[in-house]
This record gives C-alpha cells, structure tokens and sequence, in this order.
C-alpha cells in the first residue's frame, strides 16, 4: 500500500504543476485578446499568489483535522474548477475573480503534500517528487503551444480537464492514507507561531524561501515573454521554450535525488546556485541558442534549491511543529511568487524586457548570501 501511495503522490505533483506555468506561457496571446497592458500579467500572479499565501498559512490548521488525501483531492478539485473558470473568460476581471480559487487550491495541496514527504520519505524522494511537479510545469507550455491556434483558452481548457482526472484518481486513493503511517503526533498546546519564530536562523532560513522563490516565479511568468517581445521569437517557439525552463527543473531534481543522500542538502542547494548563475549568464548572450540554453541552465540550477531547503527544515530545526513550520516557509515562497512578478512587471512599462536576466541575477545573488550558515547549532 505504502508503494501504491507513492505513486499517488508522484502523480498528485504532475498536478501541483500543470497550472503553474500556464500564465507565463500564454499570457503573450491572452494579453492583445484581453487588450490590458503587459504588465497585468504580475497583477493577476499575484492575485493566484496570495490564495496561496493564505492557504499555505492555514495548513497547520488543516492537517490536524484532515488528512493529507482529503485536503489534495479537495485542493485539486478546487484548481480543476478555476482553470475552467479561466478557460470560459472574456474579460480580465474574470480572470481575477476565478484566480482566487485558483490560488487557494494549489496552496493548501502543495503545503500538505510536502509536509508529508519531508516527515515521511528520505531526501531522495522529496527531490524525485519535486522533479514530477517539474514534469507538470513542462507540460503546459507544450499543451498551450499545440493549442493556441484554437485560442488561449483552449489550453486552460485541456489542463482543466487534466485536473479533473487527476482529482478523481485522488478520491479513489484517499483509503491509501489510512493505510500507512499513522500522521504526526498532536502538538503540544502554546503559541506556534512564537516558538518557532524564536528558532536562530529561521529569519534567515524564511527569507531566503522568498528570494529562491521570487527568481523562479519571475523566470517562469516571464520567460516567454522575454523570448518573443525582447529577443523576436515567434509566439509559438516561445511558448514552447518557455517549458526550456521547467525541463531544467525537472531534469536537476532527478539527478538531486539519485545525489541527495550521497551529497546531502546543503552541498546540492550550493551546486545548484552555482548552476544557476551560468544560466543567467547564457541567457544574457545576443544568440537565440544560448537563450534556450540559458533557460533550460537556470532550471536546473534552481531544481534543488527548494526541496533541499524544505527536506531540511524539520532537522535544522528540531524541536517545533513541522506542519506550522513548513506552512510558514510555502507562505514565505508564495509571498516571493506574489510580490516580485509584478514588480518585475511595472519595470517593464519604463525599461522594457532588456532588464530580465540582471533581475534573475540579482534574486540568485540575495538567495545565496540568505543561506543559513551551517555552523549554526540546532534549537
């Protein structure tokens, strides 16, 4: 049963992944169909974001009264719901309206499901299960490119649909659950919140959440953009070599899992920045081929970065809730996906697109210089 879980979970990250690079890879053709700015694409991000935000801050709450299955197939049904939603819009209000769901969905399914990996699996796993939610992101821009003839809506439709049996398959799995290992223990009565804020390096260890995540969230928003306004790809080679990016992540945390027990968390998320940073600096030469290189290198420097990061978490520091924990590091993340797009987004009406790859660099730049320090003692 335990085997038949793990797939239901490897699965239920395709999932987590499917709407996350839907926005970036079609907001060029949404945008002149919607006739709104380019920069709306950071306001209706950052709408999905603070859902997720919100319900990521709720799900310590949540997983001690419900089971981790319950809360994903109830998460999942949730986005299936807002991509549909999203493929039945006309108009940029609606969208805003059907973001909320969207973002409280994908919250409250990413924080349960990596809650219950990093307590319950090895690292290897958390990295593999993070690969398949690359997997998903990588996807939609495909979905989207083979689509788009149809029109944008066409490929929140398919992902929608996805969604939907991917919802289904988790209702059918909920008794899997039951069957392994039993949930954390209750947690001691007091505040939470207050004791893990006293943790040394948890400031740290949060806001270098909100950086890691911040670089990603505006690489992937904003890639295909980049590629097809800045550089003069045509719209469907964009659309598709923005999935250059989540290819990345998805190879880099394959190899982070085969690495992860031999190396360990800290000299992956190191390798991974240093990745990264090449990546930045392919992106930045005047070639289209080095562009797509560039793309598919700074995915796979950022693959290990954050399953590392929350694998970690509950050893670094011992001693309080990992649920609350957890919650507070994806609410950090998501604070990161929700504010920085859009800022990137404004700077777009005055400088352009010119400016993307020195703002990734300076995110990879403030994400390294967050790390914790190793010879911090544990709590």
């Amino acid at each position: 049963m335990a085997f038949l879980l793990l797939c239901v979970m490897y699965l239920s990250y395709i999932s987590l992944g499917l709407p996350d690079s839907l926005l970036g890879a079609s907001w060029h053709a949404m945008q002149p169909a919607l006739q709104v700015p380019l920069s709306y694409a950071g306001i209706l991000s950052a709408v999905i974001s603070c859902g997720t935000v919100l319900s990521s801050l709720l799900s310590g709450r949540l997983l001690r009264r419900f089971r981790t299955g319950q809360i994903a197939a109830c998460s999942v049904m949730m986005t299936a719901a807002a991509l549909w939603g999203f493929s039945s819009a006309g108009r940029f209000g609606t969208l805003i309206l059907f973001a909320i769901p969207y973002g409280l969905g994908a919250g409250a399914v990413d924080a349960a499901l990596n809650h219950y990996a990093a307590v319950h699996f090895p690292a290897r796993h958390m990295n593999w299960l993070h690969s398949f939610w690359g997997i998903g992101c990588m996807l939609s821009p495909y979905i989207v490119s083979m689509r788009l003839q149809n029109g944008w809506q066409s490929g929140y439709r398919t992902v929608a649909v996805m969604q939907g049996i991917l919802t289904l398959m988790l209702i059918f799995s909920l008794p899997l659950w039951k069957q392994t290992a039993p949930e954390d223990p209750p947690v001691p009565a007091g505040n939470l919140c207050a004791r893990i804020r006293k943790c040394k390096g948890i400031g740290r260890s949060l806001a270098g959440f909100f950086s890691e995540c911040a670089l990603e969230s505006t690489a992937g928003l904003w890639a295909s953009s980049y590629l097809a306004l800045r550089r003069g790809i045509g719209t469907r080679q964009a659309a598709g070599a923005g999935a250059l990016f989540y290819a990345g992540i998805t190879l880099g945390r394959l190899l982070g899992g085969a690495l992860a027990e031999r190396l360990g968390d800290r000299k992956l998320i190191g390798a991974g920045l240093c990745t990264a940073a090449c990546g930045i600096a392919l992106l930045m030469m005047p070639q289209h081929g080095t562009a797509y290189c560039g793309l598919f290198v700074i995915g796979l420097g950022c693959a290990p970065v954050y399953p590392c990061q929350l694998h970690e978490a509950p050893e670094q520091f011992r001693g309080t809730d990992a649920q609350t924990l957890i919650g507070m590091q994806m609410a950090c993340a998501y604070l990161g996906t929700t504010l920085v797009p859009p800022v990137f987004g404004a700077l777009t009406g005055r400088a352009g697109l010119t400016l993307f790859p020195v703002f990734l660099a300076a995110f990879l730049a403030l994400t390294a210089l967050l790390r914790t320090d190793p010879d911090d003692p544990a709590p």
